[in-house]
């Protein structure tokens, strides 16, 4: 093997040296770079600074959201005196707490309509930031174990064929040959029937989401505020005028609260109340296993969901907690029942060992909509109420949001979405399209 190894090295300085060369020095050049008394790369977002007296727009959140729209505020509008407030770390939030996963197979035309357009934008980001966000297609399976489920998949195949989603209902056969090592046995306590399989599927880093919208903000002369957190929000006769945080206050002509999560406690610092509850939402990642699963397979009927990692692991997660709580503490009981659910659908699943578990807070809605748009505070924006369905929203999020800021007018995209729906009882219930019911 020595031998082998150094007849291949002698090929390669032959035939191109350079190339050799170049590949010996590199780890000279990681130690150079790690033993400088200055960081010698270039910073990817705002250093450090001092908060200015005044901003034209203040974004409350640095999760996918608000780094979204401070980018397309800065890239299509020219707004860069933009001041984006993170109370803790980039992406620290629901951000960096999700499941990653991508799909616009919704049931309401509204719904549909809205993420099919964040689906495709996300086909693009890598190369629109210059950055690898590692996007995957794989597609999601639905599956049904009632009549009942085969009817609302079939309701869900028609609406998203008619708006241009790739959505069809497929029998027991297809899914076998999607899924082979799902379970398929009709001796169990759920057979499956039939699923709703949703071509247009996909998972992305979540994480490097934010960071393109930062960078990409960032350089175009926004800037980035970590471990700053507001603590009041002024109003004065009826409009926004500052906003108070642990570092000082800055008035400003807008602001824009995307903090999924945490949505009514901040809404309620302007004096704003939202028809939300926030629950817990876990999930967990087991040991990596050679690539077996591909799609995305969801059960509404057991509670779960489960994908494989590019690294091999399997995500689990499922239905939101039972209770409202601001918590994100991982739970014996919910980790004992998603286990549980798994093992009916993927049984080879009992040995796998479980790396880490987790949890983020939802904010739901009574529709199960998020809430976008105007507030009863002039100059006051909401980007809220997302649920379980935020990330797969963050590209057409921050463009319509941006646009609304830049322009004062809703884009009619998200005009639906508006709080004032819940007043005009036109809810857009998408509670039956979930991937996990809650």
């Amino acid at each position: 093997n020595c031998a082998v190894k150094a007849d291949q090295s002698r090929l390669q300085v032959a035939s191109d040296p350079a190339s050799y060369l170049q590949g010996c020095s590199m780890p000279f050049g990681l130690l150079k770079y790690g033993l400088k008394k200055r960081y010698p790369g270039k910073h990817q977002f705002t250093p450090a600074t001092e908060l200015k007296k005044h901003y034209d727009v203040v974004i409350i959140g640095a999760g996918g959201h608000g780094t979204g729209i401070a980018y397309y505020l800065a890239k299509y509008h020219g707004i860069t005196n933009v001041a984006i407030l993170e109370k803790s770390y980039l992406g620290s939030g629901n951000t960096a707490r999700n499941t990653a996963v991508i799909r616009s197979n919704y049931l309401t035309e509204e719904g549909v309509t809205f993420y099919r357009e964040s689906v495709k934008m996300f086909q693009s980001l890598s190369n629109e930031f210059d950055y690898n966000i590692m996007m995957e297609n794989r597609g999601q399976l639905t599956l049904a174990h009632s009549d009942a489920a085969i009817r609302s998949f079939r309701w869900r195949a028609e609406v998203n064929q008619h708006l241009g989603v790739r959505s069809e209902l497929v029998d027991r056969q297809t899914i076998r040959e999607l899924v082979p090592s799902l379970q398929m046995s009709e001796d169990v306590r759920y057979p499956i029937l039939a699923g709703l399989w949703h071509a247009d599927g996909a998972t992305a880093r979540h994480d490097a989401v934010a960071w393109g919208y930062a960078r990409g903000a960032c350089s175009r002369g926004v800037e980035l505020h970590q471990l700053t957190e507001v603590e009041d929000i002024e109003v004065t006769e009826g409009r926004v005028t500052a906003v108070r945080t642990n570092r000082g206050r800055v008035s400003c002509g807008i602001v824009v609260q995307a903090v999924a999560g945490a949505s009514s406690i901040v809404a309620r610092m302007a004096g704003i109340k939202l028809p939300i509850h926030s629950y817990p939402l876990q999930a967990m990642v087991t040991q990596p296993y050679k690539p077996l699963l591909n799609p995305h397979v969801s059960s509404p009927q057991v509670h779960a969901y489960i994908h494989q990692t590019s690294r091999g692991e399997f995500v689990i997660g499922g239905g939101s907690d039972p209770y409202p709580l601001y918590n994100t503490r991982a739970t014996l009981d919910q980790r004992e029942s998603l286990a549980s659910a798994v093992q009916e659908l993927f049984p080879f699943l009992s040995q796998a060992r479980l790396m880490r578990q987790w949890a983020g807070t939802t904010d739901m809605t009574p529709d199960y909509s998020p809430i976008m748009g105007l507030s009863p505070v002039q100059n006051y924006y909401l980007d809220a109420g997302w649920g379980t369905w935020g990330f797969k929203a963050t590209p057409i999020c921050g463009k319509t949001m941006a646009e609304l800021v830049a322009t004062g007018s809703p884009p009619d995209i998200i005009k639906p979405f508006e709080l004032e729906r819940f007043y005009r009882f036109e809810q857009i219930n998408e509670a039956g399209a979930t991937a996990a019911s809650h």
